[in-house]
């Protein structure tokens, strides 16, 4: 990850014989700990998209698990149990504090490792902001260009389907400049485009939650955007209006896991009952969501905190690299992508199979992800990974002086 990787010149200072010899197995050991650090991120994010991605491809295709059971009662058929085992799915909005966490940490990581190294460094805020735009805009863009041509075929085809919205170029720009929730809706029936403009005001008010860290201290900012936190949900959430600073809690988490975990020791490991807090807090915010999908979001948020913090220590790539967390790390590559174009194909799809209607049969969305992930990964190649090449042409080279 370009955000998060740290500047790996090294000391410009002569090494003795014995630090010679201890050097690759020194570099050795980091490497193998990074892979592991990277798989379990790209696995936590790829499971993120999946299960988001689905959450939401049931919703487009199926009845619901309350309509089912009551046509279909307690029937045993092949079609009835696949259709139960999905039931964990309707808490599928989990996986959006499992990205912003997943956010904060990758893109402070690399500022709070350079701070361990260096109490006095300071955040090139330009630069920050020009690889950031680079990495997100050519994405939007294109995501928001294909919606459109997804939608307009989907609205040729009547009864229109619920999810979509207004495609006109006031929504298009709405979207463009990452201000759905506060100036207008989110794009048709790209639905799933209401967190991109949390992450992109995320970004843009990073460079001074960087500079309250250097002040204060992380857990001194966390307490306080955990305040903020509260406050603008009450203002602004009650009135259906989404701002960053409702949300900036979960995103400060992942900050601080990264904060943390650049001042500590590699040796240093916490309680595995942190395993056992995450878990908990999981439990406790599917349990919340009865009530509301916000303070479910908080919950979560805290609990999957924990198990990033916690899984992050496995000390070495063979550890984290099994075949699910290999498997899954690979959707991670693509999930923005998948994350950014699912549902305007689930719709379409839906469009052209049933004419909008929702299915008591779940077999069809399981065919609509088989659909999916592969234009995703389409358009991950064709469209994120130059985005993302764009964006590391900004970093600033490493520059080792001579000794």
């Amino acid at each position: 990850m370009s955000d998060s990787a740290l500047d790996a010149a090294g000391s410009s200072l002569p090494l003795s014989p014995s630090r010679k010899a201890a050097a690759p197995r020194a570099q050795s050991e980091a490497r193998a700990g990074s892979a592991g650090k990277e798989h379990v991120i790209d696995a936590m994010r790829g499971f993120a998209a999946l299960l988001v991605a689905y959450f939401h491809c049931r919703q487009v295709e199926w009845v619901g698990m309350q309509t089912f059971h009551q046509s279909v009662g307690h029937s045993f058929s092949l079609s009835t149990i696949a259709a139960y085992l999905t039931f964990p799915i309707a808490w599928g909005s989990a996986g959006v504090p499992i990205f912003f966490v997943i956010s904060g940490y990758c893109i402070h990581r690399g500022g709070a490792l350079r701070l361990a190294k260096n109490p006095d460094y300071r955040l090139d805020t330009g630069n920050f902001w020009i690889r950031r735009f680079a990495r997100i805009y050519p994405v939007l863009l294109a995501a928001l260009v294909l919606t459109f041509a997804l939608d307009w075929v989907s609205l040729q085809l009547p009864p229109v389907n619920h999810k979509i919205r207004e495609i006109g170029l006031q929504a298009f720009l709405v979207n463009l400049f990452s201000l759905q929730g506060v100036a207008g809706k989110t794009f048709g029936s790209n639905g799933a485009l209401w967190t991109l403009s949390l992450e992109v005001q995320f970004y843009a008010i990073y460079p001074l939650l960087f500079a309250l860290r250097r002040r204060l201290g992380m857990t001194s900012v966390l307490a306080i955007v955990a305040v903020i936190n509260v406050v603008s949900a009450y203002v602004l959430e009650r009135h259906d209006l989404q701002f960053f600073t409702s949300y900036w809690f979960s995103w400060t988490l992942g900050a601080w896991i990264a904060d943390a975990k650049a001042r500590s020791t590699p040796e240093a490991r916490s309680s595995v009952w942190l395993y056992v807090l995450a878990a908990a807090f999981i439990a406790l915010g599917c349990a919340a969501f009865h009530f509301g999908q916000y303070g479910a979001f908080q919950l979560w948020a805290v609990g999957f905190a924990f198990y990033l913090y916690k899984a992050l220590e496995r000390p070495n790539a063979d550890k984290a690299d099994t075949p699910g967390v290999r498997l899954l790390s690979r959707f991670g590559d693509f999930s923005f992508s998948l994350y950014l174009i699912h549902l305007p194909i689930f719709v379409l799809l839906s469009s052209i199979l049933f004419r909008s209607s929702l299915q008591m049969s779940i077999w069809p969305s399981f065919g609509y992800m088989l659909v999916a992930v592969p234009v995703a990964y389409v358009f991950y190649r064709l469209v994120e990974l130059p985005a993302m090449k764009w964006s590391a042409s900004f970093k600033p080279k490493n520059v080792v002086k001579p000794a």
